[in-house]
């Protein structure tokens, strides 16, 4: 999982049928501070999020072929969520 930024949207005439329900955003991975972490990408959402949202993305093939009960699926990148809070916390294991 990766926590992102909803930076922006982006708009497609021609698209695969895959994401014809989808909205796309434009992403920007961040930190549990908030701060800009890597290069922003594109990512469909599943949540109904919007620009603004600190959101939760799923960047891994199968687990999105599995949400969306499909064995082929062109979609590397889903909003799975819409983050509230992040508190930052130590782990023990």
């Amino acid at each position: 999982m990766t926590l992102a930024k909803v930076i922006g949207t982006m708009v497609s005439t021609i698209k695969h049928p895959a994401f014809n329900s989808l909205k796309l955003f434009v992403v920007q991975p961040i930190d549990a501070d908030g701060k800009d972490v890597g290069d922003s990408f594109i990512a469909a959402d599943a949540v109904q999020a919007g620009v603004g949202d600190t959101v939760l993305i799923l960047r891994e093939g199968s687990g999105i072929r599995q949400i969306f009960k499909k064995e082929i699926w062109p979609i590397r990148s889903l909003v799975v969520g819409i983050v509230d809070h992040v508190e930052k916390g130590c782990w023990v294991a």
